[in-house]
Parts: C-alpha cells; sequence; structure tokens
C-alpha cells in the first residue's frame, strides 16, 4: 500500500529538518498542506527541504509554486478546487461513497476518502462510514487501488483498511502528534518507520 505524509497543519521548529529526514528515511510521497501559509512563507519553506525531495512533493495550496520547484504535482480540494494548466493533479479528495464512486469515471489519479476512522488529529471528527459499507463498498470495487484511506490512520487501523482493498494510506495524526516540537524528531522518525512497515506487509 502507499504510505503517503501529511504536514501538519500548524507551523513549528525544526519542522523542514524533520521532513529532510523523513525522506531519507524513504518517505516516498508528502502531502504538503499549510492552508495558512501565504505563497511566500510556503515558498520558503520548500527551499528548506532538499531539492533532491522536491520530485516526492504534493502541494495542496499555492499550485503554481508546484511548477517552480518541479513538484510531483498538486492535490485538488474543497479550497482549489481546479488544477491550473501548468501544473499535474495527482490527487484528490472525497467526503462520500457517491462522490468516490462518481471521481472515478472523471479523475485518473489517486483519490482520497475520509474520514475513514475516527480522526487523530480533529477532535469530534468522527468516522463517515459504517463496516457494512466499506465492505460493500470494497465488494462492489468503489475501494480499490487508487482510493486512499484517510482519517484515523494509525498503526490499529492501517490494517483494517488494507482488509478493504485501499490502496494505500494517508498518515497524519498518528505521526506527528497535536503539538510537534523539533525535539520530537527521533520519535517522528521511528513512528514513520513503524508505519511503513506495516503499509508493506
Amino acid at each position: 500500500m502507499h504510505c503517503i505524509i501529511i504536514s501538519h497543519e500548524n507551523p513549528f521548529e525544526g519542522e523542514s529538518d524533520i521532513i529532510n529526514l523523513l525522506f531519507h528515511a524513504g518517505m516516498d510521497n508528502f502531502h504538503l498542506r499549510k492552508p495558512a501559509y501565504s505563497k511566500e512563507i510556503l515558498q520558503n519553506m520548500l527551499w528548506d527541504i532538499e531539492p533532491a525531495y522536491h520530485s516526492r512533493i504534493v502541494l495542496h495550496d499555492h499550485f503554481e509554486l508546484a511548477k517552480q520547484f518541479s513538484l510531483a504535482g498538486v492535490h485538488l480540494n474543497s479550497r482549489n478546487p481546479v488544477c491550473p494548466p501548468d501544473a499535474v493533479a495527482v490527487s484528490c479528495g472525497c467526503h462520500s461513497l457517491a462522490c468516490l464512486n462518481a471521481r472515478q469515471s472523471t479523475f485518473n489519479g489517486l483519490i482520497f476518502l475520509s474520514p475513514v476512522f475516527d480522526s487523530i488529529s480533529k477532535a469530534g471528527y468522527k468516522k463517515a462510514f459504517t463496516d457494512e459499507e466499506l465492505s460493500a463498498a470494497s465488494k462492489n470495487r468503489i475501494i480499490n487501488r487508487r482510493i486512499i484511506a484517510l482519517g484515523g490512520m494509525s498503526a490499529e487501523t492501517i490494517p483494517v483498511a488494507g482488509s478493504y482493498g485501499f490502496g494505500g494510506v494517508a498518515v497524519l495524526g498518528a505521526l506527528w502528534g497535536n503539538n510537534p516540537v523539533a525535539n520530537d524528531k527521533n520519535r517522528i522518525v521511528d513512528k514513520f518507520l513503524q508505519l511503513k512497515e506495516l503499509t508493506n506487509q
């Protein structure tokens, strides 16, 4: 399964250094999601990430930077639903099975479905699907290798997501915690390696 890491929404000291360490540790796909960042702040953050890893980064905002930094592409979302002509849309998001089913006929990239489980990073953000709904969607191939499970991904839920036939998981809260700091770097890298190992099984 894909193991996709989404950035913590809030800034914290040492973040770029930790992102570089995660790439060193084998992170293949990093989604840079900073909805409150200006273009200039996001640009400075990208300068702090080693250029060798830019081709593994997907942007959720300020899509014009994708071409400037030769990034992997962009993720379409409610804030930015249209892909500019000079960028490649590699993924998008859905919050219902009806949306997911409709999107698959019009979008060729990865599709994130959320929240599959109770969110770790957003208090009170509960799962939107029953086990029966996910099982039926899997049986009908609505959930398939192009679909990424988002929401509540952890060491306990990643194997469950795999059993439904998701092609990967997108991890946020289980990796970063609520308030990451620079001194968390060893914990974060160790947690990443644990989560990545689960997706390789």
